[in-house]
């Protein structure tokens, strides 16, 4: 059938007869997904023509702003939550490996965006700030010695140093340390190459830039509001101009949903079967932001503490160094909230809008298995300003609630969907689905999708582009060069890679290791 032609052969055989508005790719959510997919398909194809619609006034208003996402440069050197202790004591540090591998292929397509000139100076959406895991108690000094046993043993994490010496304590973070309890045994690990990523600026860059290019057009306040595939295989998309309130038909021939929390209910809008069973979960944050610039000029990494027993991995807390707008800042957090929204800017309808026949059963089974989740949001909810310091003395023991405010964060949607067998299943991670015919791909879940972007469209287009790939595979090295390598196992390759994106992003970290 006709419908079940792979996307890049619609672009070599589509109707030249179109009655509607027409353009190869539509982007939809301008988002640092929207963002990176659409440069990455204009370096491999100058000829194709995109249009990005989002329905805010601007690029990277929802999760990509640097107030709503971690920004922590995500590269699983300080994520306890990625290093999972096995029953038999020893670490499962797979699902850091592929963080961290994920991490360098973005480090990569930035480096090459800066040597184009597509982006400007790199200090504008990345720094170098450190990364720390910090616990207390025997049980959890033992959890990260055994953790920074195994991670040594990978070319990505070798660098890592771990110590319990109070006084190397003292000199990493000193904020942290400042009153806290002489007798209670306390370690920590640190990653002096770790980083911290402005994603509002990056993907405000990328998205300028993008949208400068030939035959690409940016289109704000414009809300997608039907996408519906015809027996040919194209997509026929109604966008709403939220400004004057007219409607246009665009037709298109590949469709890419990065519409963060609203993604979900635009890949039910596409009535995709492969969309099928597929719901979420929402989740607020927010954070308590340091107004003493006295604290703030004191603490200049990332300390990643573990969650609470019980808790969810959204619930790690930290202590954050953040660049924005060129100023340093300081957070801490996150503290979960429960609203029926899934964007920031969206409505309170938007979970009961997502709630479909075919959703229905694996939501409900997804939310009996997670009682302790509801549990845990609803007493997040509940505390009050004096239990949220209290939270936060654990971090910085000698903290005045008079130098903290809370701030809201952005909105999360929890992928759920059917397991092997389970009815319904809650992930935590991020989650691309894709129609068979390639024509269409969305982007569902959360953490630590920004940092993994690059690796997570370079999927979308090897799933999506698959008769192109012989072509694009000869220039995909000269936007990454470890394209088709395992930097994990290959310490040579790392170590080149690392240098060279170090050197063109402005990265200065330390080359010497702490005795």
């Amino acid at each position: 059938m006709k419908n079940e032609q792979s996307m890049d052969g619609l672009l070599a055989n589509a109707s030249t007869n179109e009655q509607s508005e027409h353009t190869d790719i539509v982007l939809i959510g301008a988002g640092v997904m929207s963002a990176t997919l659409g440069l990455l398909l204009k370096e491999l194809d100058p000829a194709f023509t995109i249009q990005i619609f989002e329905r805010l006034d601007g690029a990277a208003m929802e999760s990509s702003d640097a107030w709503n996402n971690a920004g922590t440069g995500h590269s699983a050197f300080c994520e306890l939550n990625y290093t999972p202790q096995r029953p038999d004591g020893t670490i499962d540090i797979t699902k850091a490996v592929k963080i961290a591998s994920s991490f360098e292929v973005s480090k990569q397509f930035w480096a090459h965006l800066v040597e184009q000139g597509i982006l400007g100076t790199p200090s504008s959406f990345i720094n170098q700030v450190p990364h720390v895991s910090f616990v207390w108690g025997q049980d959890n000094v033992q959890f990260l010695r055994a953790r920074h046993r195994a991670m040594i043993e990978c070319p990505l994490f070798e660098s890592m140093q771990y110590s319990t010496d109070r006084n190397r304590l003292d000199r990493w973070m000193p904020v942290v340390m400042d009153g806290r309890d002489s007798a209670l045994p306390l370690a920590a690990t640190c990653m002096d190459i770790g980083t911290d990523v402005n994603f509002g600026s990056l993907t405000s860059n990328m998205i300028g830039t993008l949208s400068s290019r030939q035959g690409v057009h940016a289109h704000y306040n414009h809300e997608v509001k039907k996408l519906r595939r015809d027996q040919a295989g194209m997509w026929n998309i109604k966008v709403k101009d939220l400004q004057t309130g007219d409607k246009r038909r665009i037709t298109a021939r590949f469709v890419f949903i990065g519409a963060g929390g609203g993604s979900l209910r635009l890949l039910e809008k596409s009535r995709i079967p492969e969309g099928r069973g597929y719901g979420g979960f929402p989740v607020g944050g927010q954070w308590l932001v340091c107004t003493d610039d006295a604290v703030v000029s004191r603490h200049d990494k990332k300390v990643y503490g573990m969650a609470p027993v019980g808790s969810p991995p959204m619930s790690v807390p930290h202590l954050d160094t953040r660049v924005i707008g060129g100023q340093k800042a300081l957070l801490f957090g996150p503290f979960a909230g429960f609203s029926t929204k899934f964007l920031k800017e969206g409505s309170y309808l938007d979970l009961f809008k997502s709630i479909r026949v075919d959703n229905i059963l694996p939501m409900i089974a997804a939310g009996m298995d997670n009682i302790p989740l509801t549990r845990y949001l609803i007493d997040q909810l509940r505390l009050s300003p004096d239990e949220r310091i209290q939270a936060l003395r654990q971090y910085v023991p000698l903290a005045k609630r008079e130098d903290w405010k809370l701030e809201v964060a952005g909105q999360r949607v929890q992928v759920i969907k059917r397991g092997e067998k389970e009815i319904g299943v809650l992930e935590f991670g991020t989650e691309v689905i894709a129609s068979a015919d390639g024509s269409l791909a969305a982007l569902l879940g959360a953490s630590p999708g920004a940092s993994t972007a690059a690796s997570i469209m370079l999927d979308v287009i090897q799933r999506c582009f698959p008769s192109r790939m012989n072509e694009w595979r000869k220039k995909l090295p000269s936007i990454i060069p470890s394209y088709g390598q395992d930097i994990s196992r290959d310490r040579k390759l790392l170590t080149e890679i690392r240098r060279s994106t170090n050197k063109t992003l402005e990265l200065h970290p330390k080359e010497k290791i702490e005795n």
